[in-house]
C-alpha cells in the first residue's frame, strides 16, 4: 500500500511570520481550516480535498491549521523511541461524539427497557453482543469464520475445529473474564493474563503466550497484500518500563489534567497497539483493555455493544487512524476521532436492534396470544425458530443463550416437545431439537384450542 505523505512542517510558518497575518485575515482560509477540523482531516486527504484561494498555498494553510491544533493539544506519557511525545486534542469533532457516547453508553439506563421487559431478555442481548464482539474482533485479525459459524460453536459448546474458531472462543472467554477484573488496578501481570487467554492454543510458539516479545523476535506491522511496513514497534528491551507507564496512566485518578474516561479508554487501546508488546494478539488485547476501562468507568451499556463490528465496517480507516497519528507528530486525535465514530455507529446499531426487537416482540405477542404456560425463554426460542428456518437447538445452546443451568434448559426444551412445537432427534451422543414443520400454523392452532 502507499503510505500517507508526511505533513509539511509547521515550524516553517514561524520562520516566515509575515505570512501569518494574511492567513489569519482571509475568510476563505478560515473556512478551509474549519472544514478540515470538522472531520479532523490528515494532510494526505487535505491536499486532495481543498483548493487554496489565490495568493496562498495549501502547505501554508495546513501549517496554520496545525498550529491551531497544537494550541489545543494535551500530552500523554507515551513517546516514540526517538523521543516524539504523543498528544491529543479536545476539538469540536471529539466533543460532539463524546457527548453522544456519554449520553447513550453511560447515563441512559432506560434504553433497554422499552423492548426488554425482563432480565432474561437483557441477558440474551448481552450474550449475543459478547459473541459478536468475540467473532468480529477475531475477524479483524484475519480469522476465517462467519458470524453464524462462530455463534453456533459458542452456543452449542462444541470444541473449536480450527485456529480461527479457537481465536473466537478465546476472545469470548476473555470478554466474560473482564467483568471479574473490572475492579482491579491495571498491572503488567493482568495484561499478560489477558494476552495469554486470548492467544492460548493459537500460537506457533506456545511459550509466547503471556510474555513480552524477545529481542530476537522481529515483530512489525505490515500490509499483508504487498509487505509494506506500517509500524515498527519499540525495542523489546524497553517494554517492561513502557508497559509500567501504560498501567500508571490507566490507574491515574487525578482530576488534573482531567481526561474523559472514554478518551482514556481509547488511548489505552492506541497505546498498547503502538507498543505491540507481544508476538501475537496485540490488537485483541488492546481492544480488551478498551472494554475493561469502559466497564471500570461505569459505561455499563458497552457490554451490549460490539465495537469491533463497527471497526470491521471500515478496517482500512482503522489502520489509517494509527498511521496518521504516528506520521503527524504523534497526534493521537486521529485515532480518538475514528474510534468515537465507531462507538457511535455501534450504539446506533444497538438502538436499531432494540427497535427491531420491539416490533418483533409486538408481532410475537399477537402470534402467541393465548399460549399459556410458556416462559420468556421458550417464547424467545419460538420467535427465533420462526425467523430462522432450519435452526437447531441443544440443551447447551439454550442454556448458553439464556444464562441458565442445563437442568432449566432441559425442562424448557422438553416442554416445547410435549406441546408439539419442537421435535427431538439423536445426533451422535446428544439430542438436538428442531422446530416442527409449519410451526406458525401449529402455534395459531394451539392458541385457538386453549
Amino acid at each position: 500500500m502507499r503510505l500517507p505523505q508526511k505533513p509539511p512542517s509547521w515550524e516553517e510558518l514561524l520562520r516566515h511570520p509575515k505570512l501569518m497575518a494574511p492567513l489569519l485575515a482571509s475568510q476563505e482560509v478560515r473556512e478551509i481550516v474549519d472544514r478540515a477540523n470538522g472531520d479532523y482531516v490528515h494532510w494526505d486527504d487535505f491536499r486532495h480535498k481543498f483548493t487554496p484561494p489565490q495568493g496562498f498555498t495549501l502547505e501554508d494553510i495546513w501549517r496554520l491549521l496545525r498550529l491551531g491544533r497544537m494550541s489545543n493539544s494535551r500530552r500523554i506519557p507515551l513517546a516514540s523511541p526517538d523521543g516524539q511525545v504523543f498528544s491529543y486534542g479536545m476539538h469540536d469533532c471529539v466533543l460532539r461524539d463524546l457527548q453522544f457516547v456519554d449520553h447513550y453508553a453511560g447515563a441512559q439506563l432506560e434504553i433497554l427497557e422499552p423492548s426488554s421487559p425482563s432480565t432474561g431478555d437483557r441477558d440474551r442481548y448481552l450474550i449475543n453482543s459478547l459473541m459478536q464482539e468475540a467473532i468480529t474482533s477475531s475477524q479483524l485479525e484475519g480469522a476465517a469464520v462467519t458470524l453464524q459459524q462462530g455463534k453456533e460453536m459458542l452456543r452449542t459448546g462444541r470444541k473449536p475445529e480450527n485456529p480461527s474458531e479457537k481465536m473466537v472462543l478465546n476472545n469470548y472467554m476473555t470478554m466474560l473474564h473482564l467483568k471479574e477484573i473490572v475492579g482491579q488496578p491495571l498491572s503488567v501481570a493482568m495484561i499478560h493474563q489477558l494476552q495469554r487467554t486470548i492467544t492460548e492454543g493459537t500460537l506457533e510458539k506456545p511459550d509466547a503466550a503471556g510474555r513480552f516479545r524477545r529481542p530476537d523476535e522481529a515483530v512489525r506491522v505490515y500490509d499483508e497484500s504487498d509487505g509494506t511496513v506500517l509500524h515498527l514497534p519499540p525495542p523489546a528491551e524497553q517494554l517492561p518500563g513502557r508497559l509500567e507507564r501504560l498501567c500508571h496512566f490507566a490507574n491515574d485518578t487525578r482530576d488534573v489534567p482531567f481526561i474523559p474516561p472514554v478518551v482514556r479508554a481509547i488511548l489505552l487501546h492506541f497505546w498498547l497497539a503502538y507498543e505491540h508488546p507481544y508476538v501475537d494478539g496485540n490488537g485483541r488485547t488492546a481492544r480488551a483493555l478498551f472494554y475493561w476501562y469502559m466497564l471500570k468507568s461505569g459505561y455499563w451499556l458497552m457490554e451490549f455493544v460490539s465495537v469491533s463490528s463497527a471497526l470491521l465496517e471500515a478496517p482500512a480507516q482503522y489502520r489509517d487512524a494509527f498511521i496518521f497519528a504516528e506520521s503527524d507528530d504523534g497526534d493521537a486525535t486521529y485515532f480518538i476521532v475514528y474510534h468515537l465514530k465507531a462507538i457511535r455507529r455501534a450504539l446506533n446499531h444497538l438502538k436499531e436492534y432494540l427497535e427491531r426487537k420491539q416490533q418483533e416482540a409486538a408481532e410475537m405477542v399477537q402470534l402467541l396470544r393465548g399460549q399459556r404456560g410458556l416462559n420468556h425463554r421458550q417464547l424467545a426460542l419460538l420467535h427465533h425458530a420462526l425467523k430462522h428456518v432450519g435452526a437447531i437447538y441443544t440443551f447447551q445452546s439454550h442454556a448458553t443463550s439464556h444464562v441458565v443451568s442445563l437442568a432449566t434448559s432441559r425442562s424448557d426444551l422438553l416442554s416445547l416437545v410435549r406441546r408439539g412445537f419442537l421435535e427431538s432427534r439423536k445426533r451422535g451422543r446428544e439430542y438436538v431439537f428442531l422446530p416442527v414443520r409449519n410451526l406458525a400454523e401449529k402455534i395459531r392452532g394451539t392458541a385457538k384450542t386453549r
